[in-house]
This record gives structure tokens, C-alpha cells and sequence, in this order.
């Protein structure tokens, strides 16, 4: 058996194999607002974005839900909003069990494992992507945006955030570099930083900010905006 790589927040992983199965679902937020910059900060303005496109009885869509958390807070912050529908998928088994005993008390909520390379999207009027399309194969990627696409009401809105590599070889250098210092500034040990560089080689794969639009505008999006940067993390907003 390969020896398995530490990455921080007890969460271990062989080379090129991370996933969000299994134990990942424990620690999962705690991790992700270590290894994100901006973490809270991205939900904060996704919800209030929500004002512009959650009407009565509209639906929002919750791709890559994960443990439910952002989704959690979108339900309190339109709470006087009664009919509203909240959909969140998830391609983890153990991710939509966590987000499902997190949200149990709320009856507006469906949630489901389902493959968005595989399955089409439920019929929307905001869909949320949260650093969910970063780890999507390159080969799929393009489909899952058109499936967004085609999903969302005319009208609707599109939010994604996501990790973005430099636009040339000196600026990647950079922004790899005060990556790491946030990482190290977060806690992580050398030996955790490097072991997750080598956990998602091949499964993380970051387009550019112009990579991302274009995909967006093949989809169908004309109108999009960026509405975050913070280094290597980057907010997308579309509206159809």
C-alpha cells in the first residue's frame, strides 16, 4: 500500500488521488477556510446577491453543496421568504449525509448525490458554484457549463467562485508564492503544504480568469462579471 500524504486537519491523502469522500466531510469547513482565501468573505456576497434573484417561489441551485454551509446561510438570510426551494447536489455520499443532518429542520431543502458530468440540472432561477468546477476533468468541463446554462432561467443568475492560475508564467510564480505564506500565516506545516500540492496534482486543475470567461461565453453568458479577487481566488457573476 502507498503511504498515504498528511494535509492538514488530520485529512490524509495518497499522490494525484484527493477526494472529498470518506472522513473529509468531518473537517471540511475548517479546512477550507484555512486553505481558501476569502472563505466567509465569498458567502457573505453570494448571499446578498440572492437579493437580486430569490423571489417567491423561485428555486436555487447549489452545486458541489458539500456540508451544506453556504447553503445554510442563504436559507437564514432570505428567511422572510417563504417559498422559496433550495436544491444542493453533490457527487459524495458523505458530503450530502452532513449537509442533510445540518439542514434536516428545513422542508424547502432537496438534496442529492448526483454526477454533473452525467445528469442534467434542475431548473433554476440562481445557481451557485463554489469552487466546485476546479476539480470537474477539463474533458467535462465545457458540458457542465452549458448544463448551467440551460438550467437557469432567463434572467437568472449564475455566481461561481474559483481558484485561477496566472495569466503567464511570472505572475503564477507570484501568486503561488503568497499562496503558501497564507497557508504557512494559517497554520499549515511545510510537510501538510507540500503534501496537498501532491494530493491534487491531475484532480485541481485551475483555468485563467480568461479561460474561465471563455467557457462561460460558449455556454451562452454574454453578460459576466468579475466581482471578487483576492490572489488566486476569483468571484464570476453572470446573468442570463
Amino acid at each position: 500500500m502507498k503511504r498515504k500524504i498528511r494535509v492538514g486537519d488530520n485529512l490524509k491523502s495518497g499522490r494525484g488521488t484527493w477526494d472529498f469522500g470518506g472522513k473529509v466531510s468531518k473537517t471540511f469547513v475548517e479546512h477550507a477556510k484555512k486553505s481558501i482565501m476569502g472563505y466567509e468573505e465569498g458567502h457573505e456576497i453570494i448571499c446578498k446577491l440572492s437579493d437580486f434573484f430569490c423571489k417567491e417561489d423561485n428555486t436555487i441551485l447549489d452545486i458541489g453543496v458539500s456540508t451544506g454551509e453556504l447553503l445554510k446561510k442563504m436559507i437564514k438570510h432570505n428567511n422572510h421568504k417563504k417559498k422559496l426551494k433550495y436544491i444542493g447536489v453533490d457527487n459524495q455520499r458523505s458530503m450530502i449525509a452532513k449537509a442533510r443532518s445540518q439542514l434536516k429542520k428545513n422542508t424547502t431543502v432537496k438534496l442529492k448525490v448526483s454526477d454533473i458530468t452525467k445528469n442534467k440540472l434542475p431548473k433554476n432561477e440562481f445557481t451557485i458554484s463554489y469552487y466546485t468546477l476546479q476539480f470537474i476533468p477539463p474533458k467535462f468541463r465545457q458540458k457542465v457549463f452549458d448544463n448551467i446554462y440551460a438550467s437557469l432561467s432567463w434572467g437568472g443568475g449564475f455566481v461561481m467562485f474559483e481558484k485561477v492560475r496566472g495569466s503567464d508564467a511570472r505572475f503564477q510564480d507570484i501568486m503561488s508564492n503568497l499562496y503558501v505564506n497564507f497557508k504557512t500565516e494559517m497554520g499549515f506545516s511545510p510537510s501538510e503544504i507540500l503534501g496537498k500540492a501532491e494530493s491534487i496534482k491531475g484532480v485541481l486543475e485551475p483555468f485563467s480568469t480568461d479561460g474561465n470567461i471563455g467557457l462561460l461565453k460558449r455556454a451562452g453568458f454574454v453578460d459576466i462579471m468579475s466581482i471578487y479577487k483576492n490572489i488566486c481566488f476569483e468571484g464570476f457573476f453572470c446573468i442570463k
